[in-house]
């Protein structure tokens, strides 16, 4: 099993983790911004991480997924490393990220992944629920 990261290419338009009920033409630009990281198990993608800019300056991670099949493989840490990497050698210091504040398993992942809670906005998702905010030190190696 090979994990590999690569910028999106024109050809990821349509791909499930990257389309992501996102309108295409956000995506398109997101591509050729270089703001799309796929990753491949044994060449076949299999997840994808949306970069944004809060304020146009604090990168955030906007969106990860990586297929059910692939989940629990290191996928979603590759892709995480990809970007910090990229952004590290950018001159960025940190990383933004967030999730659904009923979402115990995304948090924990971010925890686990060296992210540390930084706030919280309530009632910004759809039911009233809100968000809570993750921010993490960039190196250049993720923690384990």
């Amino acid at each position: 099993m090979t994990i590999t990261v690569r910028c999106a290419a024109p050809s990821d338009q349509d791909y499930s983790c990257v389309a992501a009920r996102i309108p295409p033409a956000v995506v398109t630009a997101r591509i050729v911004g270089r703001n799309i990281a796929v990753a491949e198990l044994d060449g076949r993608p299999v997840g994808a991480l949306h970069l944004e800019y809060l304020w146009g300056t604090r990168p955030y991670v906007a969106l990860i997924r990586v297929d059910s099949a692939a989940q629990r493989q290191g996928v979603g840490r590759a892709l995480l490393a990809f970007i910090s990497s990229d952004l590290a050698s950018a001159g960025h210091q940190q990383l933004f990220s967030s999730s659904q504040a009923d979402e115990a398993e995304p948090q924990a992942w971010h925890r686990h992944m060296g992210f540390v809670e930084c706030g919280f906005i309530a009632g910004i998702n759809a039911g009233g629920v809100g968000e809570v905010f993750f921010v993490k030190r960039l190196s250049t190696q993720v923690s384990e």
